[in-house]
């Protein structure tokens, strides 16, 4: 964790995926920090599965984010005080969570058994409900995922 902190402190551009034997919500949130960008945090045992891992691997090195389900599961199962994410619906939860552990729009929608459209209507939902602003789509995800982690 410190030399992946290290790496995204002094180049801020390079993709950081870190394999953790411990599902830790509290290492993943550090190694985010204020940006989901370039970085991903996945249990070692996501390596048995090559075509998932490459996935994420990609899914970083592109500047996006890619976070281990268990660990995903730990933040939606923890009580939450008063959240932005109160006013999102079940279905948008789930998308928020798949989106937050990296997953691409036609994912999420196979994963969820939904139409890729409804998945995209699910997303401008969430953002507006999360108040964010419009313009760069990618920044708005992000800013969502971060949303989604600190709540």
């Amino acid at each position: 964790m410190r030399a992946a902190r290290t790496i995204r402190a002094e180049l801020p551009g390079t993709g950081v995926l870190v394999l953790s034997q411990y599902a830790e919500e509290a290492y993943a949130v550090d190694l985010l920090g204020e940006s989901a960008e370039g970085v991903g945090y996945l249990l070692k045992d996501r390596v048995a599965d090559p075509r998932g891992f490459a996935d994420s691997v990609r899914q970083v090195g592109q500047g996006g984010s890619a976070l281990d389900p268990e660990v995903v599961a730990q933040m939606l199962s923890r009580p939450r005080d008063s959240s932005p994410l109160e006013g999102l619906s079940s279905r948008q939860r789930d998308v928020l969570a798949a989106m937050a552990e990296g997953h691409s729009n036609r994912t999420i929608a196979d994963e969820l058994g939904l139409r890729e459209r409804a998945v995209e209507r699910d997303i401008g939902a969430i953002f507006a409900k999360l108040d964010l602003p419009a313009g760069n789509e990618g920044h708005r995800r992000v800013l969502a995922v971060l949303t989604f982690l600190r709540m």
